[in-house]
């Protein structure tokens, strides 16, 4: 056996569960509830544990399962992460999608880790919550797959806040499977031996919903609905009957870290445990989970992208080269390194990037370091840019060059490495940067206004290369208040012209609510329109059964040039099927043997 590697990004789903607040219920008691959480129990009022959402998206792993085609013998849950954006509801219909992200290599004899993520909605319309799973499959390693990326939970250096001591029954496995994780490891004695153990062991999520119970008593007492993330990460396994301890340190303002303990051994079964807990946001757009790259990032619109996307959840390579306006100079870290403490300071994730944009290397190195940091790249943010403006008879190619250098091959350097990775998550949100000087010209920046448009082709090609896998690409036109434009806008209208104003819009372009791909929208002071490639109706000239003369091109001036009732195309296909009907609609009507004249349709 082997993974199939073809299964990365594919969708799995939309897979839909009905269920009641029986299984509500049978879930909590699986998990070790009774009279003394009745809450969970009882259908009075009941409320649902949180981790009751693993329990509804068994489906999903049993496809996750089979679309990565994993030697079952050696499976066993790695990790499970839940971001919950709404509280579960007693009863209705849940409806899940996702996909396989990643695959990860331990080495030969050391097993390989199936990353996949979900996303799981009511039937209500509401989102519930997200869930990113780790499989850990002992037989499957030596594949030549990346490593893992390294994640760290810091514990402090002191007693835990809580202990919270439980024995699950020696009969727990059997009552837990009846919620639908019914692999035979956890049941069948023979298939136990045969996987290595003495035993049907717990089930690890079984384990974690002890957890979660312990938790919500220690941290938000009756109140399940706070919980807003639960992580943890599977380090042994555990008999059933065996007792454990989940320990519990607060870390800040609605945030704890945790482990669970086998009690008897002191051997940790689930480790680098993280819970925050906090009551339900508003419905915004949220990056959590996500990860961006935004290029050009130490300052004007770059700074206040990373600082928004941060403060919604992503964590954000800022990336700056910190050179002039220019692109002269060595370089500096302190912009990058500046907006990174920002982040930080406000209890985001980030880390800072120096390398060039305009050149392949750095473009890689970019993407790699998100990879490294963070595990995977949602998001791209091509904002990097320099100036080097002159009339076109006084433009030096080498300032020429330059520009095109950082802004359209930066582009491309970047987003070519990020693209790739995209498409085997199955999900991306890119967006580039032109300029209104790009789509309607500017004097003295023939450079720069190549370049702009430039990126808007680029956009127009990855819109469709992207489609399949849910990765949407558009392109922002700010006016915005930046160090490129500090001296060539008045200062009174500089005061109106903050980035503050052009981000939202580009949060929304990166959003996983983004509507649209392939679209062109100009923003700055609170403004907004969409600027797009309108083709007019046209007109056919010489009848299409030979060359048109100069003069008869000449006299359809005004029908070729009318936008009229004009259109948007969505790729080339679409504006070459128009071209051919031109010529087949008039013969089907004026029939074989009647030409049309010059400039008819």
């Amino acid at each position: 056996m082997a993974l199939n590697m073809d299964a990365i990004g594919k969708k799995i789903g939309p897979l839909t569960k009905a269920y009641t607040w029986k299984d509500c219920s049978l879930y909590a008691l699986g998990v070790g509830a009774g009279f003394s959480d009745l809450d969970y129990c009882y259908e009075k009022d009941l409320k649902v544990i949180p981790s009751f959402s693993i329990a509804a998206v068994f489906d999903f792993l049993s496809h996750v399962g089979a679309a990565s085609n994993v030697n079952l013998a050696g499976v066993l849950h790695g990790e499970q992460e839940l971001v919950f954006h709404n509280p579960i509801p007693p009863e209705g219909e849940l409806i899940t999608e996702g996909a396989i992200t990643a695959y990860y290599d331990k080495g030969k004899d050391k097993g390989a880790l199936v990353v996949a993520t979900c996303d799981t909605r009511h039937s209500n319309g509401q989102k519930l919550f997200t869930a990113t799973a780790t499989i850990f499959s002992r037989l499957d390693g030596g594949f030549g797959g990346p490593e893992a990326p390294s994640k760290h939970v810091v514990f402090p250096d002191r007693a835990p806040d809580f202990t919270v001591t439980e024995t699950p029954a020696a009969n727990q496995p059997l009552l837990y499977r009846l919620s639908g994780d019914i692999f035979q490891l956890h049941a069948d004695p023979e298939f136990a031996r045969m996987a290595g153990f003495e035993k049907p062991i717990m089930h690890g999520l079984c384990t974690h919903g002890f957890a979660c119970r312990a938790l919500i008593a220690s941290l938000c007492p009756g109140q399940p609905e706070l919980v807003r993330r639960f992580d943890g990460r599977f380090s042994k396994p555990l008999y059933p009957g065996v007792p454990i301890e989940t320990r519990i340190w607060k870390t800040g303002d609605g945030k704890a870290v945790w482990r669970t303990v086998n009690a008897e051994t002191g051997d940790v079964v689930i480790d680098m445990g993280v819970c925050e807990i906090g009551p339900v946001p508003r419905d915004e757009i949220r990056f959590d989970g996500r990860v961006a790259i935004v290029t050009g990032a130490g300052a004007g619109l770059g700074r206040t992208y990373a600082l928004e996307l941060a403060r919604r959840g992503a964590a954000v390579v800022v990336n700056d080269l910190g050179s002039a306006r220019d692109g002269s100079g060595a370089g500096s870290s302190s912009p990058a390194d500046q907006v990174v403490a920002e982040i930080l300071a406000a209890g985001g994730q980030a880390v800072a990037n120096y390398d060039n944009v305009a050149t392949a290397e750095g473009g890689a190195s970019i993407v790699q370091t998100a990879v490294e940091a963070f595990g995977r790249v949602d998001i791209v943010i091509n904002n990097a840019g320099i100036l080097r403006d002159k009339s076109f008879a006084r433009m030096t190619p080498e300032n020429w060059n330059a520009v095109l250098a950082v802004h359209l091959n930066g582009a491309f350097h970047v987003t070519r490495p990020a693209f790739e990775i995209m498409k085997r998550q199955g999900y991306g949100r890119i967006v580039m940067t032109t300029s209104a000087a790009g789509l309607y010209g500017n004097f003295g920046q023939a450079n720069y206004t190549a370049a702009k448009l430039a990126l808007t082709g680029l956009m127009n090609t990855l819109k469709l290369e992207g489609q399949k896998y849910d990765i949407k690409v558009n392109t922002i036109a700010p006016v915005a208040a930046s160090r490129l434009t500090e001296d060539i806008l008045p200062p009174d209208l500089l005061e109106k012209l903050s980035p503050e104003y052009v981000a939202p819009m580009v949060m929304v372009l990166c959003s996983e609510r983004c509507p649209v791909s392939g679209r062109i929208y100009n923003a700055g002071m609170g403004f907004f329109n969409r600027a797009a490639v309108v083709t007019g109706p046209g007109t056919v000239v010489g009848g299409g059964e030979q060359a048109p003369t100069v003069d008869d091109v000449a006299a359809a001036m005004d029908k070729i040039s009318t936008l009229t009732d004009g259109k948007e195309y969505f790729q080339l296909n679409d504006q070459l099927g128009d071209v051919l009907a031109a010529f087949s609609a008039p013969a089907a009507k004026l029939g074989p043997k009647t030409k049309t004249t010059a400039g008819t349709r």
